[in-house]
């Protein structure tokens, strides 16, 4: 906890409550996000984490953004450019599952294209290898 506030993005609205539970039992300071939650709470919540006094929020498409790789590669770039705006730097982790893996070979290369570095494990699905099994 440096100041810095983290994002977290989900698929579904139960996923957020879920998390944000998990996160508040393990004793981090979380809030979520989302449509079930009057425009009240949402307000609250986003002035909460704006301020840095609830420095972990997750989120669905409420925040316009998600943690669970999109269905398509432009929904995936459009979304992680909303990490770091207007000059403000900010890092972007999204689970790519075996279901995904019909985008490694195009994700590589925007990664590449963006100076980025392409996970050993995503370079594997990238030439066709199984992914790792799920632990």
């Amino acid at each position: 906890m440096d100041g810095s506030r983290i994002l977290i993005f989900m698929d579904t609205k139960k996923g957020c409550d879920q998390i944000t539970s998990q996160l508040r039992m393990d004793g981090w300071p979380a809030l979520s996000i989302h449509g079930d939650k009057s425009q009240a709470e949402r307000d609250w919540v986003l002035s909460e984490f704006k301020a840095g006094k609830s420095p972990i929020m997750t989120a669905m498409d409420v925040a316009a953004s998600r943690r669970d790789f999109p269905g398509s590669l432009e929904d995936y770039v459009h979304r992680i450019g909303r990490t770091g705006r207007a000059g403000a730097k900010g890092t972007t982790y999204t689970f790519f599952i075996a279901t995904n893996a019909r985008f490694a070979k195009e994700l590589i290369v925007i990664l590449q294209e963006a100076g980025q570095k392409v996970n050993p494990v995503l370079a594997a699905m990238g030439r066709g290898a199984p992914p790792p099994p799920r632990k």
